[in-house]
């Protein structure tokens, strides 16, 4: 009986804390700040295992039910990888050999998210909602600048290598915009006024400078991550971006692999959707890469602790050893 009766309390237990969540998300309001505008401050992560372009094996499939969500959490590649690199080591192992030299990280270097997003209530196959196909709609003249950028990369010096081998910006457009969550350093910090809202990147501590209700810049400054103005519509930050650095066009992660030349417009919505979440959606557009402009939403929720900063092989010390050891590659293969 008293089995049962904890049983029974267990279930009501959890129905009223149920019933209280959905109280509170229904009776919660926006936050404001002084000047009573939406309060967006504080520390948010975007980290999930829901990737940018959806998989072409879900075809339209936008969205799946909590039980293939959670057959996908249990199959992702990073997730088992995880597991497998937590597992008891063999104390009685040999010692490595130089064949997993280039082994890069294991689980303890990497924070991407282990839970499919959700949005609405609704859990994501892509992060891409439209077109329907979830996948970036490139043009031909889009698939000649991948194949271009392919042949001009290589270790003839640093100007070939990637912005984030430079540590000039953070890797896989996680600065944006579009910010997008990569392997690991997916936070990110809004400190807001009535002028400005800025956003602090983790990744390689790349900073936003958002301008509200100005205008843009000449088109002869073309900063890293763009110039990016905004305004209020409602309880909705609406921030539009031009003028990217030419630099910056091709944006490559584990994730995903985005081309974005400097003509670009991408317009971005922040939304506060409940006391700990908020949702990042945004738009790209132009007509020389894109078939028709392509647009994605990401769920972005409060972050515990602080954010710290990031060091990327200060000084570049590890640009010498890279290009050292393409040297090194070449004498051996004369």
């Amino acid at each position: 009986m008293k089995t049962v009766s904890l049983m029974r309390m267990g279930f009501f237990g959890g129905l009223l804390l149920a019933n209280i969540g959905a109280f509170a998300q229904e009776n919660w309001e926006v936050p404001l700040t002084a000047s009573g505008v939406p309060d967006l401050q504080g520390v948010w992560t975007s980290a999930t295992i829901t990737t940018l372009e959806r998989d072409s094996a879900l075809g339209e499939k936008l969205v799946v039910s909590i039980e293939e969500a959670r057959r996908l959490e249990q199959t992702a590649p990073l997730n088992l990888l995880t597991i497998a690199d937590n597992a008891p080591s063999d104390p009685n192992r040999s010692a490595p050999t130089d064949g997993n030299a280039d082994a890069g990280y294991n689980a303890f270097w990497i924070d991407p998210g282990t839970r499919v997003a959700q949005v609405n209530g609704e859990y994501r196959t892509s992060f891409i909602v439209q077109p329907s196909s979830g996948q970036i709609p490139y043009t031909a003249a889009a698939g000649q600048a991948f194949a271009a950028y392919g042949r001009n990369s290589g270790y003839d010096g640093p100007e070939q290598r990637p912005l984030g081998e430079r540590c000039l910006v953070g890797f896989g457009s996680s600065g944006g915009p579009p910010m997008l969550p990569v392997l690991y350093n997916n936070h990110y910090q809004i400190v807001q006024n009535e002028d400005y809202v800025m956003i602090l990147v983790e990744m390689n501590h790349d900073v936003r400078i958002i301008r509200l209700n100005s205008e843009h810049n000449n088109a002869v400054f073309k900063p890293w991550l763009g110039d990016s103005i905004g305004r209020w519509e409602g309880d909705t930050l609406i921030v539009e971006t031009i003028n990217f650095h030419p630099q910056q066009s091709f944006r490559f992660a584990i994730k995903h692999r985005l081309y974005m030349p400097p003509t670009a417009i991408v317009t971005e919505r922040f939304s506060r959707t409940g006391e700990n979440e908020m949702l990042y959606e945004f738009t790209v557009e132009d007509d020389e890469a894109y078939t028709q402009a392509w647009t994605a939403q990401i769920p972005m929720r409060t972050a515990e602790g602080a954010l710290y900063e990031y060091a990327c092989h200060e000084g570049n010390y590890a640009l010498p050893g890279i290009l050292a050891g393409a040297r090194r590659v070449e004498r051996d293969s004369r």
